[in-house]
Formats: C-alpha cells, sequence, structure tokens
C-alpha cells in the first residue's frame, strides 16, 4: 500500500500533496501552525510565500476565515500567533457542502429519503 500512496502522491494533488510540494516543503517551508481540521500551514524561510497542505481533499471552503486572510495577506501575523477577535453571534467555519450528501435539501426536495408531499404548488397542465 506504501507504493501505491507513493504513486498516487506523484500523480494527483487533490488529496494531500504531492511529492513536489512535499519536497519544496522540506526545503524552503516553515511551519506556522495547524486548524482544526488538521490542514497545515506554511510559510517560505524568506517570508515571500504562504501556503497550505490539505488533511485529505484539497477543497478550499474547508480553510476558516482567519486562515484565509493570512494566507492572502490581509493580515501579516497568523492566527496561531494572533488568534482574531470573533463575536459572540458568529457561527463556527463549515466547509461548503453543495453537491455533498450533507447538503442542504428542503422539505419537499426528492433528495430526502421521504420527501414532504407539498400543498402549496399546483402542477400546471395545458388544456
Amino acid at each position: 500500500m506504501g507504493i501505491l500512496n507513493t504513486l498516487l502522491r506523484a500523480v494527483t494533488w487533490w488529496n494531500g500533496q504531492t511529492l513536489n510540494t512535499q519536497f519544496y516543503t522540506w526545503r524552503k517551508g516553515v511551519k506556522v501552525g495547524e486548524d482544526e481540521q488538521g490542514n497545515i500551514f506554511y510559510r517560505s524561510r524568506e517570508g515571500d510565500r504562504r501556503w497550505v497542505i490539505f488533511n485529505g481533499e484539497a477543497e478550499a471552503s474547508r480553510i476558516s476565515a482567519d486562515w484565509h486572510g493570512w494566507l492572502h495577506r490581509t493580515y501579516d501575523e497568523p492566527p496561531s500567533e494572533t488568534p482574531l477577535v470573533h463575536k459572540p453571534w458568529e457561527k463556527p467555519h463549515e466547509e461548503n457542502l453543495t453537491g455533498t450528501a450533507l447538503a442542504y435539501a428542503p422539505a419537499g426536495s426528492i433528495r430526502r429519503a421521504q420527501p414532504v408531499e407539498r400543498r402549496d404548488y399546483e402542477a400546471w397542465t395545458p388544456e
């Protein structure tokens, strides 16, 4: 299984990091922090580049607003050193679930196990 994982990492980018990214991170990367999902954030030794190694699928919406701001240079200090102050009304970060089994489906949706019969809609039929 180890050889298969190495081969998979050599040719894919959507499941973690490729071998080139791993090598570059080993040579020039400095670990800055880790988020609650296990994604690891790095900067180059020179400080001119910032990147993330995803824990699992590479899906940008899995990164919280705090780390997104640091990656895109909105904040100079990473959230691991200077956490952002959150308002009490803010909800916790949640990744985009569109296209997954956990995506929102309204009561009458056919994607629900037992859709609710709709009484607020009458199908049009031509006369």
